[in-house]
């Protein structure tokens, strides 16, 4: 016999007290086991599940059970009323022309000469052609260019220094890395293979083998560091263009660097990035450090004043204690943690129709909110029109899913993950709305989420930098790859040119002049061998 239940007290209130603990105990080892069953089931999804945050409401209209909580009537209404989005044409479907603007080359299939003529015995004659295209590749080529500078000496002065000197020769081209063998091309290529393609150099060096030409990795490297350098000037310069505009977009992500002065080699480091700028002509700006802490966004941003919008990392609250500083929310964030709810659900076999979670419900809310944004962009709406688009309609559906979120906090174990993502959403809801304050502003910060993952594609492949210097130079390429094609530039075309350009600039003006959004868009063509 267990000798728990022989050393029971016989007085009754204490034996209630006694099993009102265990019971209470009872309840949150449940608690606990079902949110530990959860994330089994979510990293079970994670790992092999569908990586898509796509979510399809239930096509019926059963809430469930036990929600005695009956919605408002204005909430109800909110969901009866419906958005009507303009009709517009599909694109029709089918194979697409090839550019115009691609070299074409002519091979011409005729008839034999004894099969133009007739069985009457006339000549036939043409009428028309049929033309197929079909799309070619000429693999690449590595050629070397030579400069010839010719020396030129008066005969008749060989001998006599004393009036200067008597041979004459044109000056060296002006190079991006002096006294180095790689061309502006080549620099450019291997910048955009690495940091756009995802090449990591050791690769590249395979690739120059096969075309018949040894190029060691360190040589590379050497390279891609010291063309960095020459590009410091227009990093400073779009660190300005990004203060410029009304928001400011900021992620970051893990990154190990090797080498650092002071650490191991397993230590972790970071990559920033900040978006912003005009919106014609945004900005893109990777910086390296060596630390999550906010206060890397803080020295970026300076004597900036307006919108920084970021995730819920507690780093960046030192944000909202800026003067100057509105710092907003993400709902895709907030979004993702009742999406994780509905993955953390163990699958039902059974093919009778589930109820409506609230999980859904919040879902729900949200999509709504973003089918605001969606008429807005269809309709494509001017910045004021947006702002009395999200007054009208935004709002009402933000103050019904604020009520909604307090009734079910109520209800709802706050360690589970939905009450998790409640709390997440409540905590956070100051933030969150601000996006209605403007109609500039976006309601995600899925602008520097997009920024970040040519870095995270890229970071798979190469997996880490050698030393802060190589740290350093991918953060300017990046810088400038994204941001070129940010503004609808061609990667390495862009490149190419601002090498042959910049040891040539020396004004302020000049450099501003080969940002991606200032920069004569004809002269990059112009400049291709």
């Amino acid at each position: 016999m267990n000798s728990d239940l022989l050393n029971l007290p016989d007085d009754a209130a204490a034996l209630k007290q006694i099993i009102a603990l265990h019971l209470n105990n009872e309840e949150k080892y449940q608690e606990r086991i079902d949110y530990l069953e959860q994330m089994v089931c979510l990293l079970q999804k994670e790992l092999f599940g569908r990586k898509s945050e796509k979510h399809v409401l239930p096509d019926h209209e059963q809430r469930p059970l036990f929600d005695s909580i009956e919605a408002p009537e204005s909430d109800r209404r909110i969901f009866e009323e419906k958005i009507v989005i303009p009709e517009h044409t599909r694109k029709k479907r089918g194979r697409k022309p090839l550019p115009a603007d691609l070299p074409r080359v002519d091979v011409v299939h005729d008839l034999p000469e004894e099969e133009k003529q007739c069985n009457c015995g006339a000549t036939l004659s043409c009428i028309g052609q049929d033309v197929s295209e079909k799309l070619d590749y000429v693999p690449a080529k590595i050629r070397v260019i030579r400069h010839i500078r010719y020396k030129y000496a008066c005969k008749s002065c060989e001998g006599v220094e004393s009036e200067g000197p008597t041979v004459k020769i044109a000056p060296p081209p002006v190079q991006l890395i002096p006294k180095s063998i790689a061309s502006e091309g080549l620099i450019a290529h291997l910048v955009v293979s690495k940091f756009a393609d995802g090449l990591p150099l050791y690769r590249q060096k395979k690739i120059f083998s096969r075309l018949g030409i040894d190029l060691s990795r360190a040589t590379m490297a050497n390279w891609v560091v010291k063309a960095s350098r020459r590009c410091q000037p227009l990093m400073d310069l779009l660190q300005k263009e990004i203060r410029s505009g009304p928001l400011i977009n900021v992620d970051e992500t893990p990154y190990q660097v090797l080498n650092e002065p002071g650490r191991h080699n397993t230590s972790k480091s970071y990559m920033w990035v900040f978006k912003g700028g005009q919106e014609n002509s945004p900005a893109l700006l990777y910086q390296y450090h060596r630390t999550r802490s906010g206060e890397a966004a803080l020295n970026f941003l300076g004597n900036y004043q307006g919108y920084v919008q970021s995730d819920a990392f507690s780093g960046y609250e030192c944000l909202s204690e800026k003067k100057g500083i509105t710092h907003m929310g993400c709902w895709a964030h907030a979004r993702r943690n009742f999406v994780n709810v509905i993955k953390a659900k163990k699958k039902n076999r059974s093919k009778q129709i589930q109820p409506k979670s609230l999980a859904d419900e919040a879902l729900e809310f949200i999509g709504r909110l973003y089918q605001i944004e969606k008429q807005a962009k269809i309709k494509n709406l001017e910045p004021i029109q947006i702002y009395q688009l999200r007054q009208e309609k935004a709002k009402p559906v933000l103050e019904a899913f604020k009520t909604w979120l307090s009734s079910k906090q109520q209800i709802t174990p706050p360690k589970g993950l939905l009450g998790k993502a409640i709390n997440y959403t409540l905590n956070h809801w100051e933030k969150l709305i601000v996006y209605i304050e403007d109609g500039r502003l976006s309601p995600d910060n899925n602008a520097a989420e997009n920024a970040i993952r040519p870095f995270v594609v890229g970071r798979k492949n190469w997996l880490f930098a050698g030393h802060p210097n190589g740290a350093e130079a991918g953060a300017t390429f990046y810088s400038l790859v994204e941001t070129a094609k940010a503004n609808g530039l061609e990667p390495y075309n862009y490149l190419r040119y601002i090498f042959e350009k910049l040891p040539l600039t020396q004004t302020d003006q000049g450099y501003k002049n080969l940002l991606p959004q200032f920069v004569d868009k004809k002269g990059l063509t112009s400049s291709l061998p």
